[in-house]
């Protein structure tokens, strides 16, 4: 099993407002969460219900190709659209039209778990600003052919539900999720159902998804690394940007041995481009590595990327291009839209992991995503809380 970690949408702690501006971006779904190895591939789906927000969809999927959106539908439209060319072009009206039926369906049930959720985890307080979702996936290594799968349902930013595809059995968190576990662990109709979605439906959707897309999917962009710095006084930022696929590993060397301290690791950021960008920050005074032999090594797609730490790599604001600071800008804003639409799959990582465990969870050799079910979304949510 590939394992993920997910960000559930928070809206408790957010304003109507800041939920509005999330939600109205079409950039949603950008997967920060999922990094891919060159052979591993993955298929996601993101559902998220809302209720009571104005002026935006109840009910909103996602779907995504190896972490990238390639599908989108909404209550207000009531359409399957493509959000990717590679995607317009494969597939036909008939598709589309099947895929929208399909989701229109699903549109209803999910709009009753909602309601069904907000009655029994407030307590029967149904009212206010209210998320629930559920996050699917299937994987498959072109190399070695393994396959894995992940389901998860959230309420209010919080987990309620995953499924254990070894036993086919769910697990409740919380104790308001245990009837719907009992209900649907009983269930071996739907069991059976799933499994066979997961293992076989799921996958072979991926292969011609992934067959569709490959140029887009499977190419190599070298990222660019540069060496910034606000101020003499302030801590040296390593800035990688333009890059793909996501997998990369930032680290700071000291005398060539790996720090393990005084760095920190922000996310990585999607850019406008289709392309994405990180960043890590060297916490140590100029005259400490003024005296010994700092670099910053950026590793993508198994090769490395070393820069020195010297006075004359480095790029203050002064000698900033105003290229990088509008892409640092929009990627920013971009990162804002993925907290979204998605909700996405990512119990945060925070901007001060630590070197060593950055390195374990995103190195680019290692095969990790695996979201959200995902495919012809032909299945319907049974829910029984």
């Amino acid at each position: 099993m590939i394992s993920t970690s997910l960000k559930w949408i928070r809206p408790v702690k957010s304003t109507q407002r800041d939920i509005q501006m999330l939600l109205k971006s079409q950039c949603v779904c950008n997967c920060n969460v999922c990094f891919f190895s060159p052979v591993s591939h993955s298929l996601q789906y993101v559902y998220s219900g809302t209720s009571e927000i104005p002026n935006l969809p109840e009910f909103v999927v996602i779907g995504l190709v190896d972490g990238e959106p390639f599908v989108h539908y909404d209550s207000n439209s009531h359409k399957m659209t493509p959000r990717q060319e590679w995607m317009a072009r494969s597939e036909g009206p008939d598709y589309w039209n099947k895929e929208s039926q399909n989701l229109h369906g699903e549109e209803s049930l999910f709009k009753n778990n909602v309601d069904v959720a907000k009655k029994v985890l407030t307590l029967h307080q149904s009212g206010g600003v209210h998320t629930f979702q559920r996050m699917y996936s299937c994987d498959w290594d072109d190399e070695t052919g393994a396959t894995g799968a992940h389901e998860q349902f959230g309420y209010d930013g919080s987990d309620f539900l995953a499924l254990d595809l070894k036993t086919m059995t769910y697990v409740a968190p919380v104790m308001q999720a245990i009837p719907t576990k009992q209900k649907w662990d009983r269930d071996n109709t739907r069991k059976d159902r799933y499994k066979r979605y997961f293992t076989q439906e799921c996958i072979d959707w991926l292969k011609k998804y992934v067959s569709y897309g490959k140029s887009t999917l499977e190419r190599t962009v070298r990222p660019e690394v540069s060496l910034l710095q606000k101020d003499p006084s302030s801590p040296v930022i390593c800035h990688a940007t333009g890059f793909f696929p996501k997998g990369i590993v930032v680290t700071w060397r000291k005398d060539g041995v790996d720090m393990h301290s005084d760095v920190e690791v922000g996310e990585t950021l999607p850019n406008g481009d289709g392309t994405f960008q990180i960043t890590s920050k060297l916490m140590v005074k100029p005259e400490d590595w003024k005296r010994n032999s700092y670099s910053c090594v950026v590793q993508h797609s198994q090769k490395d990327l070393p820069v020195l730490l010297e006075e004359k790599n480095i790029r203050t604001n002064q000698g900033l291009p105003w290229g990088i600071i509008i892409g640092c800008v929009a990627a920013a804003l971009a990162l804002v839209a993925v907290v979204v639409g998605v909700v996405l799959w990512r119990r945060s990582r925070t901007g001060n992991r630590k070197a060593d465990r950055h390195r374990q969870q995103w190195r680019p050799t290692e095969p990790q995503v695996t979201c959200f079910k995902a495919c012809n979304c032909t299945q319907s949510l049974y829910w029984g809380l």
